[in-house]
């Protein structure tokens, strides 16, 4: 009788076996690790690095205290690293490639692809989990993004060292995933231009050229704001205090629209070198200064009043320097309009 039982369990055993073996084999010739692309652990992601075929390079780093950080230089767009780590945490792949297009999607990938490179904080030691012992960087992961598939309903990626390349995608996301490992450097720029809280507020000086009566510099002071008109530092008295802690809680937010990289530097020096409409320099409390100065916008796209008459100039954008006057962008009324106050707007009418 324990003989039998025996029998029966060893062969039950070798079943198991047999169809395990079996089923990996007709689920394909490639290893499973050629169709694995997703990091799950996202927060353990240290550094990621891009590289497309024209040489240009994207290195994102987690920076403990000042989060992302993009080349070494600017700040990154939390917004767009976030969208990143999602892609790489759900990345699946839909289906390997056909045998019988192998040859052409291959080319394809080494021909245009977008090497990434994933490196995360792991352990020398790991226990179950429980046990964690010399932590250390490395690099976990290495694949290439391709072009979109035909229907625009996947993406081709093949990882490092495997043979077989995949169309992968998200689950729930309908599209392409190539556009998320952009190369541009402008796309992973962060806009900001002014993110200081009330209370972390030193100073804030706005000159306007073509209105000195109206520039002025506000001082945090003994727990109050002083208000002082520029061109000749008289204190001013009586302003409109709800006004004023409107116009500085602003500064919480403000961001730029876009980058202007591809303007001729023709038009730029143009612009540049014409009067500002706006200089503002906010100081916080540690010392750390940030500026723009704005410029009017000329009224390209040819709009008119309800009245028939020309704009002479845009009446929605402006053009400004900002980050020490290196970058070129384009900024909104709808944005700024709460921050570009004349000194005349916190005097109260008699």
């Amino acid at each position: 009788m324990k003989q039998n039982r025996l029998i029966i369990i060893i062969t039950f055993v070798l079943v198991i076996i047999a169809a395990f073996l079996y089923w990996g084999k007709s689920s394909g010739t490639f290893d499973h690790k050629e169709k694995e692309f997703a990091v799950k652990d996202t927060a353990s992601i240290t550094k990621i690095f891009l590289a497309d075929k024209n040489n240009k390079t994207i290195l994102l780093e987690r920076k403990p205290l000042n989060g992302w950080e993009l080349n070494k230089t600017y700040k990154a767009r939390q917004s767009g690293i976030n969208i990143l780590l999602e892609t790489i945490k759900y990345l699946v792949p839909k289906y390997p490639v056909p045998q019988k297009a192998h040859d052409n999607i291959v080319a394809q990938l080494a021909a245009q692809s977008i090497k990434v490179e994933i490196y995360q904080n792991v352990y020398r030691i790991n226990l179950f989990d429980k046990i964690k012992l010399f932590q250390h960087e490395k690099l976990t992961k290495v694949y290439y993004i391709g072009g979109a598939t035909p229907d625009n309903m996947g993406t081709f990626a093949l990882n490092e060292g495997a043979k077989v390349p995949f169309v992968v995608h998200l689950l729930g996301f309908r599209g392409f995933v190539a556009p998320r490992y952009s190369t541009l450097e402008k796309e992973w720029r962060d806009h900001t231009i002014f993110k200081t809280k009330l209370y972390d507020i030193q100073s804030v000086t706005m000159e306007v050229p073509g209105e000195p009566e109206n520039s002025f510099r506000v001082e945090s002071q003994a727990d109050n704001f002083v208000l002082y008109r520029l061109n000749d530092n008289q204190k001013i008295e009586g302003y409109d205090t709800l006004k004023m802690l409107n116009f500085l809680t602003s500064f919480s937010d403000i961001r730029y629209e876009a980058l202007l990289d591809m303007v001729s530097q023709e038009r730029k020096d143009s612009i540049i070198h014409s009067v500002p409409k706006n200089i503002i320099t906010l100081v916080d409390v540690n010392g750390n200064s940030s500026a723009i100065k704005t410029f009017y916008k000329p009224n390209d796209d040819r709009a008119f009043d309800m009245e028939g008459n020309f704009y002479t100039y845009d009446i929605d954008r402006l053009y400004a320097l900002v980050n020490d006057e290196k970058d070129f962008v384009l900024i909104q009324y709808y944005v700024f309009d709460k921050i570009l106050r004349p000194l005349s707007y916190f005097i109260p009418e008699e």
